[in-house]
């Protein structure tokens, strides 16, 4: 994956460099700078960082990572917080800048961050966040490099807290307590009266003459696909239309020609691929374009073109539409074409929907809210 955040300890992450949020001076003191020298060998490291030298702000060195899972350290020197009228956005945002171009030099496919600045150097978190996310975006847009942000713990994490309390209450609004199992699942007791009241309705209507709906009892695993049926038929009711097979409508069976399966393998709708690749083509988009606005891999977009067959992960195709900046509407159809939904028994699934409302299309945005809300992220 292109960019993806993770919680860990930044000294256990596997990637071919490692960034160190460096003192100016060759020395450490305290923080994810004393860690990673711990980490990687004290001696031998400052022993290395010694022949540097200092580092201005802004700037980033590369030393070897000794006993880190790693080939090299950056080391960059975040800016000290005062008021933000110092220089000090400038000076974070090339310490991602110039760090990312070093590890692309280095001929690096891997590197990973911490939250630059925002411990002992006092830079305020959110604001942080969002230099970081819009640096590695701007850069990931000519690279093929895959960028971890890694937090350590959640409370050094944190996005505008306005945003954070429109998201919350969307999810009190919107998210169903009562998670459903993987299919059709344990429901709510309210839930599952009112199925049960349809089901018994549609089951009368059918032994009555008013043409067969079932030929037994629904099941319980068919549970919701029959309430689903059974609110229809209701609604059909209420609104004056006829039951199939009631009064002088035919049924069903008499008025068409029963359809063969092959007839119904023979006419499927509109494929996965097909109907992503017609968006695509709507938007008059590039495929780098997409792929790198969805934060997926170029190989898995690849394969997703090439192979007609061939059905990504949900996380991939929502990621997808993002990138397309479907709404809501467009975003149900493409999911429907692969035999999925958005639903809100999910948080993550709610938080999307969110940011599809909200018009929030970022794909880095919308993961750095997934992971806020300990969701997977997507791409």
């Amino acid at each position: 994956m292109p960019f993806k955040i993770i919680r860990n300890d930044i000294t256990r992450v596997e990637a071919d460099a490692i960034v160190n949020t460096a003192n100016p001076e060759p020395r450490y003191a305290g923080g994810t700078d004393a860690a990673i020298y711990k980490a990687a060998g004290a001696e031998d490291l400052l022993t290395k960082r010694r022949k540097i030298g200092r580092i201005a702000p802004g700037e980033a060195a590369v030393t070897s990572a000794f006993r880190l899972p790693a080939k090299y350290i950056i080391h960059t020197v975040g800016p000290e917080w005062i008021d933000g009228r110092h220089g000090e956005y400038d000076i974070l945002r090339s310490c991602y800048r110039k760090s990312l171009h070093l590890a692309d030099q280095l001929g690096c496919e891997s590197i990973a961050f911490p939250l630059i600045a925002t411990g002992v150097y006092g830079f305020p978190k959110d604001q942080a966040l969002e230099i970081a996310l819009s640096v590695i975006r701007e850069y990931l847009e000519g690279s093929d490099l895959d960028v971890i942000l890694v937090v350590f713990g959640r409370g050094s994490y944190q996005i505008a807290a306005g945003l954070t309390e429109r998201i919350e209450e969307y999810i009190d609004e919107n998210y169903v307590a009562e998670q459903t199992a993987e299919e059709y699942g344990e429901l709510s007791e309210e839930f599952s009266r009112e199925l049960s009241g349809a089901r018994r309705k549609l089951w009368r209507r059918g032994r009555s003459g008013g043409g067969v709906l079932f030929n037994s009892a629904p099941s319980d695993g068919m549970a919701a696909p029959m309430a689903a049926i059974g609110e229809a038929a209701e609604e059909a009711a209420e609104e004056g239309f006829a039951h199939p097979g009631a009064g002088d409508v035919p049924s069903y069976a008499s008025e068409h020609k029963k359809t063969s399966l092959e007839d119904a393998v023979n006419n499927l709708g509109e494929s996965f691929q097909a109907r992503l690749l017609r968006m695509i083509d709507e938007r008059g988009m590039s495929d780098p374009e997409v792929y790198k606005r969805a934060n997926v891999d170029r190989k898995l977009f690849s394969k997703i073109r090439c192979s007609e067959d061939y059905i990504p992960k949900k996380k991939t195709i929502v990621a997808l539409a993002i990138a397309l900046r479907l709404n809501m509407d467009d975003t149900r159809d493409l999911l429907a074409s692969a035999g999925l939904m958005l639903t809100n028994n999910s948080k993550a699934d709610v938080i999307v929907s969110f940011c599809i409302e909200n018009g929030i299309y970022d794909i880095f945005e919308v993961n750095a809210l997934l992971f806020k809300f300990r969701q997977p992220i997507l791409g």
